[in-house]
């Protein structure tokens, strides 16, 4: 085989191997027990505890949202949201929180809601300032 068709061969698998790597997706979700052990932000998905009820006082703090979440093993945790309470967070099915542990409670820095919907599987983001933004399956912003 000649020594160029090799080179060219070694560059087109290199090509493809740098493909496959930038199209992984390398963020996954965990839950209230990997999260507590770990130091970065973790993605935890779950639902909405509605029998323990949501904290918000906005004449008091319009920036301190609380409310319990299920994880999906489960486990039941605090989470504290320092924005405004999300529009329609009451109808969301799905949240997945963004965020940190400290000691038993967490500390959200986004909340992402999957809204329920016959035709579509969007997810809204909530941002600190109370905007809306829909975002896809993985988080990714749609324009």
């Amino acid at each position: 085989m000649k020594k160029s068709a090799i080179i060219g061969l070694i560059t087109i698998a290199i090509s493809i191997g740098i493909l496959f790597s930038l199209n992984a997706n390398t963020d996954t979700y965990s839950n209230f027990k990997e999260a507590s052990a770990s130091e970065k932000e973790e993605h935890v998905m779950g639902y909405w505890d509605k029998s323990q009820g949501t904290y918000y006082d906005a004449v008091k703090d319009a920036n301190h949202f609380s409310f319990h979440m299920k994880d999906e093993k489960g486990e039941i945790r605090e989470v504290i949201y320092s924005g405004t309470k999300p529009q329609d967070f009451e109808k969301s099915e799905k949240l997945v929180l963004i965020g940190k542990m400290d000691k038993d409670k967490f500390y959200a820095s986004k909340i992402l809601m999957k809204c329920p919907s016959k035709y579509n599987d969007n997810l809204v983001e909530i941002n600190k300032d109370g905007k809306v933004d829909e975002v896809g399956k993985y988080g990714e912003k749609k324009i």
